[in-house]
This record gives C-alpha cells, structure tokens and sequence, in this order.
C-alpha cells in the first residue's frame, strides 16, 4: 500500500466521525527551485467537497497578518487530490494543477493555513514566528524540500501552536514533484492494476529511437511507454540536472541517423549508476524543447553493459536541426573548440564554445545581407559547455580546472580539449554536460602592457571604466544610480582602474562612462585622477556637468607630460541633446612642443531596443536600434569638429570614444567616408576587437584620425584586458561568496570594465625651427640649406615632414620664409 493509500484508509477509518462528512488535509508542499512551489491536498472523506468556502493563507516572514488569500476554485472528488501552484512552475507541477496563481508563493519561513468557511483546517509552520529560513532540521525542512504527509498522520488546526514539519511530513529531495497530483502515490485505488506496464526484463519496450522522431517534438509526447536501455550518465545529486541519461544498446538501435538513441530521465530520487541495465516506465514529456521521460511509475535493473560508443562530431552543425538526432546521447568532439563567451561562467558555470573565435556581424561584413550570412554561420557553430548543474553561483567554478580565480582564468580565445559528455538542451541552447574532465590551453593570454611597435612621442587613450561612481566623494551616498554599491566596491574599482590606466603609460585618457556630477574636488574625474597620482590632471569645461546623463566623457591627463591649449569645448544641440552624449573636445600638446592636437571624446547612444519605433526601431540588417541616431551624430561630429571646435586653429583631430557602432556600420563609415580613417582597422586588421557580446567579438570602441594627423600615427592597438575576460573577476561582491570576493579579485587591470581600452601612439614634431632648417645636417644653418629646399621645391621633393620647418604640419613658401629669416640670423 502505498503512503497516500495508507493515508487515505486512515483519515477514512479513524480520523473521520461520521461517512457523511468531507475533509480536505495538505497532503504535500513542494518548495523548490525558482517557482516550484505547489500545495497539494487531499479529499480523506466519502463526499465531494466544494471548494466554494476553501482558502489558503500565506504569512510571510513571521507576520501575524496573511500576506495572500487565495479562494479556491472547483471541487475535489472522495479520495482525490487537488494542486494548487505557481503559474511559472516547472510543467511536470503544471501538467498536475488543478488552480494556478501568478502571485508570489511561500517561502521556507512562511506559514500557510487552509480554511474551510474561514476555520483554519490544516497549517504548515507557526503564525507570528520568523524560523530563520525554515521550520524543521535534516532531510524534513520547509526550505529547499518536498514534504508528503505520513500514513495516518493527523491534521493541524493550531497555526499558533509550535511546528515541526516532522510529526507530520516525510522529507524528499528538492523538486521532487512525482508523486504530485496522484490520490494513491500512483493513480491506483487499490488491487491489481491491469493497465500496469509489464515490467519483466527483456519484455518488449518502446525504442528510445521512437520516442525522439526526428523532429524536435516527440511523436510520442504525453504517452506513457516502458524503455530498456543502458544507463550513460547520472546528475541527480543535490543542485544537479535531477536525473540521468540512458542508451539503446546497439541490437536495440533503428540505423536511422536523424533520430536519437538517448533520453533523458527526470528522476531526482531514483538510485542509479553508469553500465546498468534500466527497464523504466513513465510518461514522454516535452520539457522546453527536450524529450524526457518523467513521471516515472516503475523501474527494474536489468544487468550491466558497456556503454555504448560516444558518437564522433565537430562544429558547425550541418544545419540548425542538425543536433536533434543526437539528443541525450554520448558524443565527443574531433577537435578542440575556442571560447567565444564566459560571460556565464562564475553565474552558471558555463561557456559558449565554437570552432573558431566568432566577430559581430557587422564588425565584418556590411549591415544587411552580408550581416545576416555571418550571423548564421555564427548561429550554426557554438555549443554551450555546462556543469552539470541547475546551481546559480556555484561555490566551486569549475573551469579552468581545478577552479577560477583571478590568477587562474578562462579567457575568450582560449581553446578547450577532451570534450566528452552528453549533448544536452535547455533554455533554448545546445549544451554539453561533460562526464570527463575537459582540459584548457591559454591560446589567448595575458598581456602586462599594451603591445605597441613604436609609441611616438604621445599616447592618446580611450576608456570606458564601465560605471565609475563614487558616492558623495566622501565615502558615502551609496547606492547611486549606477556602478559600486558601497565603499568596499568603490575602492575595488578603483584599485582595478588605476593598475589599468597607468599600465597604459598614455599622456591623454579619454573617459566614457565617468559619473557626471561635475568638476568639483569631490567630483568622480578628480576622484579618479587624485587616485592615479600627483602627476594627473583632469579637463574642466567649466560645467555643473556635461549634459543631463547619468554618465558623461572627460579627460585626464598627464600633467608632467602635457598641456591643454585654449579652452574645452563641447556640443549640446541635436542630435547631442538627448539619448547621445554630449561629446568633449580639447586641444593638447608636449609641453616640449608648439605642435597640438585636438581629441574629441564621444559616447553615442547605445543599441538597447526600448522605447523605440519607426526609423530608430531594429531594422534587422544587424546595427540594432537608434542607429539614425548615432548617425546623426557622426554628422554633427564632423561639422563641428570642420570648423575649428576648440578656437584654437589646430588641424590635427583625432575622434576617440565608446561610438556604440561597429566598423562597417553608418556612423563609422559616414566618418570614414569624409576623411577621417580608421586606425584599429587600418593597424589592428579587420578582426579586431574591444567588445564581446553574446559570444561574438567586434569593437565599439575607436580612434579616427583626419587626413593631417594620419601621417603622424606610429601605432594603434587595443589592449585586450576586459572583453576577453570572465565577468566573475570583476570589482562586484555581489552573487559571490565571502570566499569567491577574496579569489575572483585582484587589484590588477583584468576586467577593470567590460570595454578594452584603445591606445594612439602619435609622432609630434617636437624639434624647433632651427633644428629642422638644418636640412643637411652638418650642425649649422646655411646656403646649402637653402639650397636644398630650392631644389626639393623646383623637383616636388618637398613633400616629406623634414620640409615642414615651420611646423604647422604643411609644406608651403612659409617655411622657405622661416629658413631664410633662420639664415639672416633674425
């Protein structure tokens, strides 16, 4: 007799007075994972009850008063079960819910009372008392746990009184939901069942390859069928996939390629190993798009095997739906594979793998159609490497081996060996849940300082510091709108920032994302400057801010190294007063130099798709939303930047800033298209980067030099210390453990943001009038100089830097004037 059975005969034959009396008892709580929350009760009397005058009560937290009131709806038959549950639960509770709520549901330290014409009937927990997190010790908690009502065991009509879910409850494993739903623990009444599946090893059973099809739904969905097949995989530990894998052994097999030998079996409570022999009866289930066994009704080992050889395979899928005829089964992959995403791996424990390292569409390939052909290659070639696990922020991140930490990471473009598991599916993505070790090899390393060829005579950067804020600048007003949530974080950040930025070596920074509440001492730029050292110094456009976002640009500089010329400038008319940022120009030169330059520091609007309709709207070419947006600012840039932004009547422009836009996109090619190039393409190649989004690579982030500048650019790279790297390793403390805070950080430079910064390295000519006169070289100026400035101009030769000896970055009769004045000593 099975428990709910032995229940029944006993409310019936004891704890009812008289046959003509109906009684409702909770029968199991389910308090599982996410909403897997579910009531069940029980009709322990010989009459139909109506639910008409039925509620269920909810205390939160210790509260004397219900926090929820649900009526409840429909009637509950003699001997018959009732569900109530969460509309989001998991579709094996769904599938058994007789009335469903969207609201918020208990907690392990919630009380709950059902009343029958507002006369509390039955109660788990204790009104006005706050447990802690549960009621109940071991195995037999509210928290975390299913609890199925003992044989015989009386209901509790006191909420007042003390609880301990044990007189009452058996404990299960959390998100153990077979048994719900059913009156008799198996929708018996009693007897022999001659429906019963015939259990006898060997018997006929229903091939595994009949259950997949070869389509994604099982042609089989809903039905109850009886399997035999050999166990390859077990994940029902605590906080792992609840189940595990079985295998046709090869007589058993259809030879048909487009459908699956494997399945999985959710079964969090069935013992099972690796080899064995498994006759199994349940329900075929569909769960997000995997074929699953569940509901299981009865099980039989029958021997041991060898497990069936992992099938063979390489990326990218032959088509999308080519994965499909290998679901649940063992596989192992030819080849190495390539981190393209670790965005997940201290969250989830997972990374997204590829043949090859993927890039953004349209950092590529023209938006449109040629977008869309790299963005399904992209969509074809990437599976998800998992743990195994259902567990969020995991105590233990398990790649690389033997864990994370800041010293020990997994950086996209890393490659990944010995890839054996089964090829899993869940929440819309391909997975492999290893049953081998995977092994790493750091193809992409760490980089101390940025590699630069030759870094000319001064170094403009660009950064996004994703976020800094700092409070009220005296170690309070936290949380603000964005960035570190306390002081803790702060000091994190800008330990993080500081090993960044003066690693770069560079003169000038240009700042994206830097709170914008001014210029004052106690302002985040003087905050972050101060922290660089005495040598820095930050522009002050004599602003209360720059524009009315959260977020602003700016520069610091090297004070010790350069000096700013005439006065900042900035734009706030269209397209710049509103959703892009105001943009930031100065002009700077060496302090040992007359030659500038003038930097204009931008942010466009980003590519978030909210709020937005008509031309701003995605146009599905790959550029996303408000792309007419950031276009116009790129038109706007140049015009202002054409005539002269600073006053100053410096030629040399160099555009640098986070430009939410990737190289072949409108904003960057109307800019390249009117005389400004592109230095990472021009220097770093067409597959460089700065950003990883969803596993593809591409940069945001540029530097665009007019044609007089051009010429003096020695080097440009991006310094790949952040997209590279996992999110885990970032300042935040949150979603980590007290351990996990120590081990993921380090006050170094990897992931101080999400953005790598860009670095220019550019030739200013730092040599006085004299010394370029001296055209020969022979230590004085005279005829022969001359001479041979003549002779440069009457042949066209005098086109060449060492002609320009005034200066001013052009070859003209001035100079020849400048040489001469030189010659007469004046």
């Amino acid at each position: 007799m099975t428990m709910k059975h032995a229940l029944l005969a006993a409310a019936i034959g004891g704890l009812l007075t008289t046959s003509a009396q109906a009684s409702l008892v909770i029968s199991e709580y389910i308090e599982g994972s996410s909403n897997n929350k579910a009531i069940e009760l029980l009709n322990t009397g010989d009459q139909t009850v109506d639910l008409t005058a039925w509620e269920l009560q909810i205390f939160f937290n210790g509260s004397q008063s219900a926090g929820q009131t649900f009526n409840l709806e429909g009637s509950v038959a003699p001997g018959k079960n009732f569900v109530f549950a969460h509309s989001s639960a998991a579709s094996d509770i769904l599938s058994v819910a007789d009335q469903t709520t969207g609201a918020g549901l208990f907690n392990g330290d919630d009380a709950i009372t059902l009343l029958n014409g507002g006369n509390v009937v039955d109660s788990i927990g204790q009104i006005g008392t706050d447990p802690g997190s549960y009621w109940g010790s071991g195995d037999i908690t509210t928290q975390n746990h299913t609890l199925r009502r003992k044989d015989g065991a009386a209901a509790d009509n006191d909420p007042s009184n003390s609880y301990n879910p044990a007189d009452t409850f058996d404990g299960y494993p959390q998100d153990s939901f077979e048994d719900l739903g059913a009156a008799g623990g198996d929708n018996n009444t009693g007897g022999e069942n001659p429906d019963a599946p015939e259990m006898a090893c060997g018997a006929g059973a229903t091939p595994i390859s009949a259950i997949q099809g070869n389509t994604g739904i099982s042609p089989l969905d809903g039905q109850n069928v009886v399997v035999e097949a050999v166990v390859t995989a077990v994940f029902n530990a605590e906080n792992s996939l609840n189940g595990f894998y079985i295998e046709e052994e090869a007589d058993d097999r259809d030879n048909d390629d487009s459908t699956s030998e494997g399945l999985f079996v959710y079964s969090p409570t069935l013992n099972v190993e690796p080899g064995q022999v498994l006759r199994i009866a349940g329900e075929v289930v569909e769960y997000y798009g995997l074929t699953e066994l569940s509901n299981i009704s009865d099980s039989v080992i029958c021997g041991t095997s060898d497990l069936p050889a992992p099938a063979v395979i390489s990326l990218p899928w032959a088509s999308e739906t080519a994965p499909e005829a290998l679901e649940s089964m063992r596989v192992t992959f030819a080849e190495g594979l390539v981190v393209n995403d670790n965005y997940d791996l201290g969250r989830y424990g997972s990374l997204t793998l590829g043949s090859g390292r993927h890039f953004i569409p349209t950092s590529i390939a023209t938006p449109g159609a040629d977008a869309a052909i790299v963005e399904g290659m992209n969509a074809l070639d990437r599976i998800i490497l998992d743990d195994a696990s259902n567990q969020q922020n995991p105590a233990t991140v398990p790649y690389p081996a033997p864990e994370l930490s800041a010293s020990q990471t997994v950086r996209a473009g890393d490659t990944v060996q010995d890839l054996e598991g089964i090829l899993d599916y869940s929440y819309s993505e391909w997975r492999l849940q290893p049953t081998k070790a995977p092994s790493f090899t750091q193809t992409n390393p760490r980089s101390s300082e940025p590699m630069l060829e030759s870094r000319g005579n001064l170094v403009v950067a660009s950064f996004n510091v994703l976020n800094f804020f700092n409070g009220d600048g005296f170690g309070g007003g936290f949380p603000t709108a964005r960035g570190a949530d306390n002081v803790e974080e702060l000091s994190r950040q800008t330990a993080k920032l500081v090993s960044a930025i003066t690693a770069l070596n560079a003169d000038v920074v240009g700042l994206m994302e830097i709170e914008n509440d001014g210029y004052g001492e106690n302002s985040a730029i003087a905050e972050l400057a101060n922290a660089l050292g005495e040598n820095w110094n930050y522009v002050n456009p004599g602003l209360e801010q720059l524009g009315n976002d959260a977020i602003a640009v700016g520069f610091i500089y090297r004070s010790d190294r350069v000096e700013t010329v005439g006065e900042a400038a900035t734009l706030a008319t269209a397209p710049f007063d509103d959703l892009n940022r105001q943009p930031l120009a100065q002009t700077f030169q060496r302090l040992d130099s007359t030659d500038g330059v003038t930097l204009a520091v931008n942010h466009f609007k980003s590519k978030g798709c909210y709020d937005v309709e008509g031309p701003n709207a995605d146009q599905g070419d790959g550029q996303g939303c408000w792309n007419p947006t950031r276009t116009e600012a790129a038109q706007a840039l140049l015009s202002w930047l054409a005539n002269d932004a600073t006053g100053t009547g410096e030629e040399d422009v160099l555009i640098i800033g986070d430009l939410n836009s990737y190289a072949k996109e409108d904003p960057i090619t109307t800019l390249t298209t009117n005389g400004y190039t592109d230095l990472i393409a021009s220097h770093e190649g067409e597959q460089a980067y700065s950003y990883v989004y969803y596993g593809a690579a591409g940069y945001l982030d540029h530097g665009l030099a007019n044609a007089t500048l051009a010429a003096k650019v020695q080097d440009v790279t991006v310094w790949a210390i952040n997209a590279d790297e996992p999110r885990a390793l970032d300042y935040n403390t949150e979603y980590k453990s007290v351990e996990q805070q120590a081990s993921f950080y380090a006050p170094d430079a990897y992931r101080a943001s999400d953005h790598d910064p860009v670095i220019v390295a550019l030739d200013m000519n730092i040599r006085s009038a004299a010394e370029r006169a001296d055209l020969n070289g022979d230590g004085r100026i005279n005829g022969r100089d001359l001479s041979r400035f003549v002779l440069a101009l009457i042949f066209g030769k005098a086109s060449a830097p060492d002609y320009d000896i005034n200066g001013d970055g052009s070859i003209t009769r001035h100079d020849m004037f400048t040489l001469i004045n030189l010659l007469r000593g004046r």
